[in-house]
């Protein structure tokens, strides 16, 4: 029979039990300390809390990149989105319209061809907190781009110092985009998408950009009026210094809207010294009202440029939509008869001619011509 004294035994299980406590509290201690110094430690899984003084306080409370996880939802499946950027003059009605801006262009991708699946591919950036609202009512992919002192919700006279820094904001924006790795086709919300663009752009991945044009002249390789409303850019190195090129310069480029200051980097050799490759897209295919496309079969999009008011491209663009729908009833029309549908034209674009004769002091909302 073993004769110690049980005092003693439960002392010795005591003081195991304190020396196991002692342990626990330096394990903790020790890789709550090193976490911070080692960062392999960041990344572990800790199923164990250590007391703390503060509990409700996470060591790995990093935000998420909430543009990087838009994007990705957005996303075709090889990284690229196409995006649109809009305030509160292009998305809510006046008191004596019928419609809005945003409604025309999502309205296109309803009646285009091919068009219709694009919307789950659109990102809309909103510059204001009721374009934000709106686009959310409209169950789109939305991201919200703000820019403290300055409020873009109001409308912009073409040129005026805050339709210049909106501009400029939104190049900063899409420089971002490439950074984090995502080619885009960027468009102004006055496009009409009549049909899928990208069955239209070329597939050559050595084509670092491809871009509208107000007037084409026949080269694609060697162009001077280029619009800025749409193109297609795939993200590498070399258009990630295109853009931030771009974009430094706006602090020397007073009186220039930022469409002036890409042409002049291209006029000056900014493509060869980059190396980049650049296509300048066909009026034919990639139309506005500079230039219309003569080709109704052939037409991908409609961009009201040379225009100033929003009135008048709201007008004027829901004309195009007028037509386009009586184009396709007439080919289908014909079609089924076994003939040809052509002859068919514009209409006139007057809303946008005669916005030229109204003075910039009219405190009318305009936008890029």
């Amino acid at each position: 029979m073993d004769n110690q004294p049980k005092h003693s035994s439960i002392g010795s299980n005591l003081a195991l039990l304190s020396l196991l406590l002692a342990c626990a509290v330096y394990l903790c201690i020790w890789s709550s300390s090193s976490s911070l110094i080692n960062p392999l430690f960041s990344f572990q899984k800790h199923d164990a809390q250590c007391p703390s003084k503060n509990p409700t306080t996470t060591a790995f409370n990093v935000a998420p990149d909430e543009l990087l996880a838009t994007l990705d939802k957005a996303s075709i499946g090889n990284k690229t989105v196409i995006i649109a950027v809009i305030n509160k003059a292009y998305a809510v009605q006046e008191v004596k319209a019928d419609t809005t801006m945003l409604d025309l262009f999502i309205e296109s991708f309803w009646q285009g061809e091919d068009t219709r699946h694009l919307l789950d591919h659109l990102v809309l950036v909103a510059v204001d907190q009721t374009a934000y609202d709106r686009c959310q009512f409209l169950r789109l992919n939305c991201y919200r781009l703000e820019t403290d002192g300055v409020d873009f919700g109001g409308e912009k006279l073409y040129m005026s110092q805050d339709f210049i820094k909106m501009m400029w904001r939104r190049t900063w924006f899409l420089l971002e985009v490439l950074k984090r790795g995502y080619s885009f086709i960027f468009t102004d919300t006055d496009v009409l998408w009549l049909r899928n663009p990208f069955s239209r752009l070329s597939q050559n991945e050595t084509e670092d950009l491809q871009i509208s044009t107000d007037m084409f002249f026949g080269d694609p390789w060697n162009q001077t009026l280029i619009n800025t409303g749409f193109y297609h850019i795939r993200s590498n190195n070399k258009t990630i210094a295109l853009f931030d090129r771009w974009y430094t310069m706006k602090d020397n480029a007073t009186g220039q809207k930022e469409q002036d200051v890409l042409l002049d980097l291209i006029r000056r050799g900014i493509i060869g010294q980059l190396g980049l490759k650049v296509r300048f897209l066909d009026t034919l295919y990639f139309s506005g009202f500079c230039q219309d496309s003569k080709d109704f079969g052939a037409v991908t999009t409609v961009h009201a440029n040379c225009c100033r008011s929003i009135v008048a491209k709201v007008k004027d663009l829901k004309a195009v939509l007028r037509d386009w729908k009586q184009f396709k009833k007439t080919t289908a029309q014909k079609t089924t008869a076994g003939l040809a549908a052509d002859g068919f034209q514009w209409s006139g674009h007057w809303g946008c001619w005669n916005s030229w004769k109204v003075p910039n002091d009219t405190g009318k909302a305009t936008h890029k011509a």
